[in-house]
């Protein structure tokens, strides 16, 4: 079927790009709350079913930076049929998997996903007109956090009432119907950034990003003191020492140094880091806290996994609101207020849990917070690094961004997890209470710590997203 000679409408671009960015977001979080129910019906152990995530994170951190920056060399379009084209496969090969060992490999292909949401973020800069931008950027990069929300609420009454394989098949027919309107409704970018690929580059990203991940993902069963953890984490820092060398060095760097130097992208990069931890976090341990049985470990609301999604629900309304109005208030006040407000806020919740969490409106109250702040931080932040960077950088910029806040998320995930196994006995399979308090007490830290970033961020010089440089719509604009 031929596509249409004329360029279609940007809002009907704008619906296209956010199917696809939905439907990557719930496969983020969908295995998060079931990940028991795996372990049972997969027939393997706890930690091997902990690689349905690692796995998927590994790959994600591998492959976004890399398909961001061969995007804005051979067209974001172009790489984002690829990339849903993998998700999609990923998806079939986990529904039909039947056992650990082609689902980890499935979970594997399906983090090659994560560039869905760079590539979204530069044809929305090429795209778009230049005052529609910082808003269809806060709104794509809020449904990244909402979409991985609904995950956690969706995953209960689909293994409920159908079972784990439509984990998978739901959001495969949506990726499947972003494919082809991408390929019906999306025009190519005519922006390119010249030179070749690094591959050099990218084995050294893949080799530091993987030992890190690798470590404190396995950092709760080996211990930090491990020989091997501290093999790990000494590879990760001596290649990516090596990496940065070499990126600085290269004429046609995959990630271009000086880019990355910019004062407001590498102070974005820091907070993206800093609330990653906060929300891989909360949405991975919140669920564990309200499923923990209080007749056996004396705390917990013994909630079912569809019952632990609704308590994570404000979470997501929250992200969704004001993820959606972070584009109008940006444009009013400026992204980095914006980011600074959202950072603040997120500080109150997790120091409120501290004080408590064995009733249920504190949960749900903490929950609401916790969404409100990340969906203002995560809009304005997305906004700042496409406002900073030159047209031709937002797919490797915008990619980084997105893979600081998942390296974020498994440094948090990791911390959370070895600070709460340290109570955990065979006599007494679940966390102590005060693990919980502690975990909340290292969330509050890294809350404050963003906010402390987010103050530091310098202001954006608002012409620079309105350049009309690759756009046809901006061109046309101009003259």
């Amino acid at each position: 079927m031929a596509r249409s000679s004329t360029r279609p409408h940007y809002n009907l671009t704008f619906a296209v790009l956010l199917l696809g960015v939905g439907a990557f977001s719930l496969l983020q979080s969908l295995v998060v709350p079931v990940l028991p129910t795996l372990t049972e019906q997969l027939d393997t152990t706890q930690d091997t079913a902990t690689w349905l995530m690692t796995g998927y994170l590994l790959s994600a951190s591998v492959a976004t930076p890399i398909l961001g920056r061969i995007g804005d060399k051979a067209g974001k379009r172009r790489m984002l049929i690829v990339t849903l084209v993998a998700l999609a496969a990923g998806s079939a090969l986990a529904g039909f998997s039947d056992s650990i060992g082609p689902m980890v490999v499935a979970r594997v292909i399906q983090g090659v996903g994560g560039a869905v949401v760079p590539l979204a973020f530069g044809i929305i800069r090429d795209e778009f007109p230049a005052a529609k931008v910082r808003s269809a950027v806060g709104v794509t990069a809020a449904l990244t956090a909402v979409g991985a929300g609904l995950g956690l609420i969706l995953a209960g009454p689909i293994v409920d009432h159908l079972d784990y394989h439509w984990l998978f098949w739901a959001p495969m027919i949506l990726i499947c119907a972003a494919a082809i309107a991408t390929y019906l409704f999306v025009p190519e970018s005519p922006v390119r950034t010249p030179g070749p690929i690094n591959w050099g580059a990218a084995l050294l990203l893949s080799i530091w990003l993987v030992a890190l991940l690798l470590g404190v993902s396995k950092v709760s069963s080996w211990g930090w003191g491990s020989l091997r953890t501290a093999g790990l984490f000494a590879t990760a820092l001596f290649f990516f020492g090596y990496w940065f060398l070499v990126e600085a060095r290269s004429k046609a760097p995959l990630i271009d140094m000086a880019m990355m130097r910019i004062p407001a992208v590498w102070t974005a990069n820091l907070v993206a880091l800093l609330l990653g931890i906060g929300m891989y976090t909360s949405m991975t341990f919140m669920p564990q806290l309200v499923q923990t049985p209080e007749h056996l470990a004396g705390y917990g609301f013994s909630a079912s996994v569809t019952q632990s999604g609704i308590y994570m629900l404000p979470m997501t309304a929250g992200m969704f609101v004001l993820g959606v109005l972070a584009g109008p208030l940006a444009a009013r006040f400026g992204s980095k207020r914006v980011l600074i407000t959202g950072s603040l806020i997120t500080i109150a919740p997790f120091a409120m849990l501290v004080a408590g969490h064995d009733h249920a409106w504190q949960i749900y109250t903490a929950s609401a917070l916790i969404g409100l702040g990340l969906g203002l931080a995560f809009s304005a932040m997305s906004a700042i690094v496409v406002e900073a960077v030159p047209p031709a950088q937002t797919g490797a910029a915008s990619g980084m961004n997105a893979n600081i806040r998942t390296i974020g998320g498994a440094i948090g995930s990791a911390m959370a997890a070895s600070i709460l196994s340290s109570g955990v006995t065979a006599a007494h399979p679940f966390p102590q209470d005060s693990g919980y308090t502690n975990t909340f007490w290292f969330l509050t830290g890294s809350a404050v710590l963003a906010a402390a970033a987010a103050f530091a961020i310098p202001a954006v010089k608002r012409g620079r997203s309105d350049q009309s440089v690759g756009s046809p719509r901006r061109a046309m604009a101009s003259r």
